[in-house]
């Protein structure tokens, strides 16, 4: 057997499941001030899924919601997160470091998306 690494280990919270209650109160622990972004989000998911009889829509929400928390309650994923984040923010578009910073917050979400969905 063999040890995760001390930064990856550390964890603020368990991983929530996948459904409104348990990621809206895991939402509530790691990043409050998203609350009500992640509502408007759930009422626009439920809105599209009834306009179109699909599911589709209220599962992309769990998984955006899903990933957004991986990433906050992982301090390393975090800020390694928000550092690239701040980077390409920060960069002109023309310095060859912003496409490593991009690619430094597609890895992140990559990484956690992948730590909820399983894949």
């Amino acid at each position: 057997m063999t040890a995760q690494p001390a930064e990856e280990s550390a964890e603020l919270i368990p991983r929530p499941e996948m459904t409104f209650p348990a990621l809206r109160a895991a939402l509530a622990r790691v990043a409050s001030s998203r609350l009500a972004e992640f509502q408007a989000d759930r009422d626009s998911a439920f809105t599209a899924a009834t306009q179109h009889a699909s599911f589709h829509p209220i599962r992309m929400f769990q998984i955006k919601w899903a990933t957004e928390i991986e990433i906050e309650r992982r301090p390393a994923l975090a800020a390694r997160y928000r550092a690239a984040l701040d980077a390409a923010n920060t960069l002109d578009r023309d310095d060859p470091k912003w496409r490593a910073a991009m690619d430094a917050c597609m890895a992140a979400r990559d990484e956690a998306r992948a730590a909820v969905t399983g894949g």
